[in-house]
């Protein structure tokens, strides 16, 4: 049973925390995200913040179901009911998702952080989500028979001018009206799309929130009403500043709030979510260049960073006033581990 009512759940600044491997390999290091899970708790003290654990981030794709339920199983140990936690459920067939589902509830998560289905063409980069709402939807009503617990959504579809990679708005009313116990609901959108489903969801009843997730438009989101809270992986390596900007700017500090954002955090994050097809990479070696994972590499078949974006986000960090693990240690970043095959 949940120490958080729903409101309480839904307006949160939810961490979509990266997981660490272990230095030379892409084993979980226990120690490490015992210790990141620490991090914080001690930075998002009073500050309402809450976790998500194997979001996309955390490379829940290229993870065993009983790799999850570790993670999960460390995470929830370490929090002590001291933020809510939510678990990312995903796998390739709608049973294994359930199934993955109901072992969450079961471990004691405040919540289930939900993503479109994986695998063919039908009902992934092929699929019309105005069409045919049900390809997730279905999943989605699965999973909540099942478990009967507060649901947050990762809404990624087909890119489109209007929306970007977030599915539009008829379809996000859809399963919020069909779905009750969905609270929140994560802003993957562009601008334009953030705004026309953001200003939908404000009229929906029972409420769902509106989520920040690309950090470079939380100064307009917050200044215009459209920012319940957030599901951002950005906190993963900018915590501190982001926090604080939040802050200002909700305590009505405007122009304290635009000297923090002009100040360099404005920078680092456009720069960031500028190729959303090195979003998550970026996520992991700016994780890595503040100290809070062992190395930056993610599970193949994720890419490997380049010496540009490493030295990029050395600058831009630092231009943003964040502390770095020593140059030395940067220079001294050992290739990414080799694959683990049984022949």
């Amino acid at each position: 049973m949940s120490n958080f009512d729903r409101n309480d759940l839904s307006n949160r600044l939810y961490i979509a925390m990266v997981n660490p491997w272990k230095e030379n390999t892409y084993e979980l290091d226990e120690p490490a995200l015992r210790k990141l899970v620490q991090y914080f708790l001690t930075i998002g003290k009073g500050k309402n913040m809450g976790i998500i654990a194997n979001p996309e981030a955390g490379e829940l794709f290229y993870m065993t179901p009983e790799e999850k339920r570790e993670v999960v199983k460390i995470v929830l140990e370490e929090v002590k009911g001291q933020m809510p936690v939510f678990a990312g459920v995903l796998e390739n067939a709608t049973n294994e998702t359930v199934k993955l589902a109901v072992d969450m509830k079961k471990m004691g998560v405040d919540g289930l952080f939900v993503m479109p289905a994986i695998g063919a063409i039908d009902i992934t980069t092929s699929w019309n989500p105005v069409a045919y709402p049900e390809v997730w939807l279905d999943e989605i009503k699965a999973i909540d028979d099942a478990c009967d617990l507060p649901i947050l959504a990762h809404p990624v579809g087909t890119p489109s001018i209007g929306f970007g990679i977030g599915i539009p708005t008829e379809t996000t009313i859809a399963i919020c009206n069909a779905v009750p116990n969905m609270i929140g609901w994560k802003m993957t959108y562009n601008w334009e799309g953030w705004k026309k489903v953001g200003r939908a969801l404000k009229k929906q009843q029972p409420s769902v929130t509106v989520l920040g997730a690309c950090a470079s438009l939380f100064h307009e989101a917050i200044s215009t009403d459209l920012f319940d809270g957030t599901v951002t992986g950005s906190f993963c390596y900018a915590a501190e500043p982001m926090l604080e900007h939040i802050s200002l700017l909700k305590q009505g500090r405007n122009e304290e709030a635009l000297a923090l954002w002009d100040g360099g955090l404005a920078e680092l994050q456009e720069w960031m979510y500028s190729d959303m097809s090195r979003l998550h990479l970026r996520y992991k070696v700016a994780s890595w260049l503040r100290g809070l994972v062992p190395h930056p590499y993610m599970r193949r078949p994720m890419p490997a960073p380049n010496q540009y974006e490493i030295d990029t986000l050395v600058k831009l960090l630092r231009g943003a006033k964040l502390e770095l693990i020593s140059d030395e240690k940067i220079a001294s970043l050992h290739a990414r581990p080799e694959l683990a095959i049984n022949r």
